[in-house]
């Protein structure tokens, strides 16, 4: 006898119970309006033949799918070599697994990518979204408010369209950066530079605010823009040496461009931190303890972040939500 044939259906359900087989639906699906007596015999009978709901035809009258897309605005090698990334998603796949719901993960590299995004996403597949990593009029909360489906956003989508009143989980980026250039103004650094991320994205930019607010006076020169990767920290840390060889500190926009700036001022003989004191901003321990040396850097709860997006989605209440800002702190260690 193959597994189909012996599987229990919902109609041997209703005549074990002695009920219709729409009344045995709702009370297998929650629904409202069965008499107690009956939502018992249901439920006996269910346990007794071993009845498991068919998923597909559960959704159907549940207009649930017990899945959650997490729409990541980066392509996939930038994605699987930065991990910042598996933080975060370790973070909502442990929320989404207590609540019995499954991770599909969307990348978009490209115009392309954005449409068929926006094509499963409003073609009902999913009970909702967890977007981020957002760039300057990038299309996809416009695309996902199209589609209709409850999201959060990972970070504050202020510079695109769809975005207004928008859901989102962020960190003190401004606040963190303003700690870290404080602390190397505190130990006496006055030739501060800022390594920048990606401008096209809210947190580089409220970085960068943060390092302008304790340092409103740096010369411009002692600024480069970089795109959160330890290449990127080496170009911008060798176009500052050039530009101001005199800089005797560095803020790093990420950890990853801090390891990068590190490299950089070993190869050109500088010490860190006798010469050069350098700082990140995330504090990965798997980037910031395994630097030389190990790095100070601003800590921003990366996978905390991911479980509290998937639980304002999940919650239910994502249309009367407010946004959550985490706080950030500053974790001394060698390098400042």
């Amino acid at each position: 006898m193959t597994e189909t044939a012996s599987r229990p259906t919902l109609e041997a359900v209703a005549a074990r119970a002695g009920v219709s087989r729409a009344t045995a639906s709702r009370v297998v699906n929650g629904g409202d309006g069965v008499r107690e007596p009956l939502v018992e015999r249901v439920r006996q009978a269910v346990e007794e033949l071993g009845y498991v709901p068919n998923q597909a035809a559960r959704s159907l009258v549940t207009r649930r799918h017990d899945a959650v897309a997490v729409v990541i605005a980066e392509p996939e090698t930038r994605v699987f070599a930065d991990p910042f990334f598996a933080l975060q998603l370790r973070g909502i796949s442990k929320e989404l697994t207590a609540h019995d719901s499954q991770l599909v993960l969307l990348l978009t590299e490209g115009r392309d990518d954005h449409s068929r995004v926006g094509r499963y996403l409003a073609g009902g597949h999913v009970d909702g979204a967890l977007v981020f990593s957002l760039h300057l009029d990038d299309p996809l909360p416009g695309l996902v408010q199209r589609a209709g489906v409850p999201t959060v956003f990972g970070g504050r989508p202020d510079w695109s369209e769809g975005t207004r009143d928008a859901v989102y989980v962020d960190s003190d980026n401004r606040g963190g950066a303003r700690a870290a250039v404080q602390h190397l103004v505190d130990l006496g650094r006055t030739r501060i530079a800022h390594i920048t991320g990606p401008l096209d994205q809210t947190s580089a930019a409220d970085r960068l605010d943060g390092f302008r607010e304790v340092a409103p006076d740096a010369d411009l020169r002692l600024i480069a823009e970089s795109d959160f990767t330890p290449a990127g920290g080496e170009r911008a840390m060798r176009e500052l040496l050039d530009r101001r060889p005199d800089l005797d500190a560095v803020f790093a926009a990420n950890d990853l461009a801090a390891s990068g700036a590190l490299r950089v001022l070993r190869e050109r003989g500088l010490g860190v931190p006798s010469d050069v004191a350098v700082v990140g901003f995330d504090d990965m321990l798997a980037v910031a303890e395994q630097t030389d040396p190990p790095l100070t850097t601003v800590r921003q709860p990366i996978e905390e972040m991911g479980r509290l997006m998937a639980r304002l989605l999940l919650g239910g209440g994502v249309d009367a939500a407010s946004s959550v800002v985490l706080p950030t702190t500053l974790v001394r260690r060698d390098s400042a």
